[in-house]
């Protein structure tokens, strides 16, 4: 009796890939990222428009949601959760009613800086194997795959 794999084309073993390899590593670091974030109420898409945010007075959804590659109503209901939270603030504009403006609040101006330290910190647990040279090849050698494929949705999961 002849063996099934002997009647289908070779396949590749999984961890030939560089992708797995890539996949395997995002999904530790963000998993872990994404649990020292519980302690703050945060969740990692929340960061990622709070971090966008951060360094404008206010901004817009339409804008945040460019910045970010989301749909306009995915970063609606990222905001909403962020207004019920009293990190963000929203306000209608009184000459176009469509228009909004979102801002950070001062909580949530204050909150950033402690998840910027523990996106610090979750980077330093994951590649202090890497020397400063590794960690800048690495980095080099993703944004260009990232320019190479004019990628632009941000990791927001």
């Amino acid at each position: 009796m002849r063996k099934a794999r002997d009647s289908v084309a070779a396949v590749s073993d999984l961890r030939m890939h560089v992708g797995f390899w890539l996949r395997f590593v995002s999904n530790h670091v963000s998993h872990a990222f994404a649990r020292k974030l519980l302690l703050s109420g945060v969740t990692v898409a929340e960061w990622v428009v709070m971090r966008e945010m951060f360094d404008e007075e206010e901004t817009s959804p339409g804008v945040l949601a460019e910045q970010i590659g989301m749909t306009r109503g995915g970063v609606s209901k990222l905001v909403d959760r962020l207004v019920g939270k009293g990190l963000v603030t929203r306000r209608e504009r009184m000459d176009d009613r469509r228009f909004q403006s979102v801002a950070l609040t001062a909580a949530g101006r204050r909150l950033l800086p402690q998840l910027a330290a523990m996106a610090d910190e979750n980077d330093e647990e994951f590649f202090h194997p890497l020397s400063a040279k590794e960690r800048a090849a690495l980095m080099a050698t993703m944004k260009k795959l990232v320019q190479a494929h004019n990628l632009q949705t941000l990791p927001t999961e």
